[in-house]
C-alpha cells in the first residue's frame, strides 16, 4: 500500500481501520449470483450431451471457478434442468444459500445460438426483458457458446425459486427491476467489502478505468451501480468504492483523473460533508447530526433540528424535511459541502485539483439532488 494511503488511514476516523478490519482479513471469498446461474446452465447443457458433472469449472474472464452442482436431470430428449446454490462467501448477502435453477432447451438453430430468458424469481425490466446485465451475459457467452452444437440454439431460462420473495427486501423495483432479483455486477468474485485486500482490488480497478476515461463515476454500493445503469452511465467510467471513498478519491487524483462524480445513497455520502471519508458505520454514524447541522445552515428552526435528530433513519429525516419544505435547501447544501470537502481532501493528500460532482439518492433510488459532474456523463 502506498505511503499516501497509509497517511489517509491514520487521519480522521480512518485510523480506526487498524482495530477493525484486521479481524476480517481472513474472511472467506465467494462468487456473485451470475456465476452460479452460469454454472447451472453449463451443467444442464453438458447433461444434454450425456456428460454429468457434479463440479463445473467456469471461465470468469479473468480467473476460473469450480462450482458444486446440487442436482442435474434430463427432462426430455432436448431439455435438462440443473440446480446449484449461491455462496457469496463471508458477505452479508441476502442471496446466501438461495437455490438457482437453469432450464436449458436445445432446438433448431435460430438467429442466435444462445437465448437467455427470465424464469420465476429472476427480475425483468419495464420492457419485459430479463434482468441479466452485461457482465453476466459475457459469462454466459464465454462458458456456453462453445458447447452448443452448430445446428442448435440453446435457450437458457434462469429460475430463482426464492427470488420474488428476496426481491421484496431490496430496492430493485425502484430501479426498474420487477418481479425478482437481477444478475448484475462487474466481477465473478464476491469479497467482504471490509477486507484490506478488497481495497487493493478497488485501486487496481480505478487505475485501469482512469487510463480509458479520465472522468470517473464512484458508485457507493450495489444500489449506486443500479442507479448508474439507469442513468446510462457507461460502465467503463464506473468505479466501485465500498466504504473507501477518501482513499480512492486520492488515488483518482494521483492517476490524473479530470473529475469524479460521487453517486450514492444519501445516508452514506453525506458523511463526507462532516469530514468522514471512510463511510463504514463501524467507524462513524453521524448522518443525523450532519443533516441537523445543515438544517441550521439553511435557516431552519430548532423544531426542525430536533425532528431530524429524533428520526430513526436518514430517509426518515429526509421525509420530515420534505414536509417542512426544507429538503431541497438542506440536501443541496450538503451536496455542495460534499463536493467542497472532497476536492480539498484530494488537494491535501494528492496535491492536485480534480472536480468532484455529487448525486444523492434515497433508499428507493429516487434522486434527491445533483451538483456538478454531470456534463461528461450521459443521463
Amino acid at each position: 500500500m502506498g505511503n499516501y494511503l497509509k497517511l489517509i488511514l491514520k487521519t480522521n476516523l480512518d485510523a480506526n481501520y487498524h482495530s477493525i478490519d484486521k479481524t476480517n482479513l481472513m474472511a472467506r471469498t465467494g462468487y456473485t449470483l451470475p456465476v452460479f446461474a452460469v454454472a447451472a446452465a453449463k451443467a444442464a447443457l453438458l447433461r444434454l450431451q450425456n456428460i454429468t458433472e457434479s463440479v463445473i469449472t467456469l471461465d470468469l474472464l479473468d480467473s476460473t471457478a469450480k462450482i458444486d452442482i446440487q442436482q442435474v436431470a434430463v427432462l426430455d430428449i432436448d431439455t435438462a434442468l440443473a440446480i446449484t446454490k449461491s455462496d457469496p462467501g463471508d458477505n452479508l448477502d441476502l442471496t446466501k444459500n438461495t437455490p438457482i435453477w437453469a432450464l436449458v432447451k436445445l432446438s433448431a438453430r435460430q438467429e442466435n445460438a444462445l437465448v437467455l430468458e427470465a424464469g420465476e424469481g429472476l427480475g425483468k425490466n419495464a420492457m419485459g426483458e430479463a434482468a441479466i446485465y452485461s457482465f453476466a451475459r459475457k459469462l454466459f457467452e464465454a462458458n456456453l457458446l462453445a458447447l452448443i452444437p452448430e445446428d442448435k440454439t440453446a435457450t437458457v431460462r434462469i429460475i430463482l425459486p426464492e427470488g420474488r420473495l428476496l426481491a421484496q427486501r431490496t430496492s430493485n423495483e425502484a430501479f426498474g427491476i420487477l418481479e425478482g432479483l437481477a444478475l448484475l455486477g462487474t466481477s465473478g468474485i464476491s469479497k467482504p467489502l471490509s477486507a484490506e485486500e478488497h481495497l487493493e482490488e478497488f485501486r487496481t480497478n480505478l487505475q485501469d478505468k482512469v487510463k480509458k476515461n479520465p472522468d470517473l463515476v464512484f458508485c457507493i454500493g450495489s444500489n449506486g451501480f443500479s442507479v448508474a445503469q439507469r442513468l446510462s452511465i457507461p460502465e467503463d467510467s464506473i468505479v466501485q468504492t465500498g466504504n473507501w471513498i477518501g482513499a480512492l478519491l486520492v488515488e483518482a487524483g494521483l492517476y490524473k483523473a479530470n473529475s469524479v462524480l460521487l453517486l450514492g445513497y444519501q445516508g452514506k455520502l453525506i458523511k463526507l460533508a462532516g469530514g468522514i471519508f471512510n463511510t463504514s458505520s463501524h467507524l462513524a454514524d453521524a448522518k443525523l447530526e450532519i443533516i441537523a447541522a445543515a438544517v441550521v445552515e439553511v435557516g431552519g428552526d430548532m423544531q426542525a433540528v430536533k425532528a431530524v435528530l429524533e428520526a430513526q433513519t436518514a430517509d426518515a429525516a429526509h421525509k420530515i424535511l420534505i414536509e417542512l419544505g426544507l429538503a431541497d435547501n438542506v440536501f443541496g447544501y450538503l451536496a455542495d459541502k460534499i463536493s467542497q470537502k472532497a476536492e480539498i481532501y484530494v488537494k491535501k493528500y494528492a496535491d492536485v485539483y480534480i472536480t468532484v460532482g455529487v448525486i444523492l439518492f434515497d433508499r428507493k433510488g429516487e434522486i434527491i439532488t445533483r451538483r456538478g459532474g454531470l456534463t461528461n456523463h450521459p443521463h
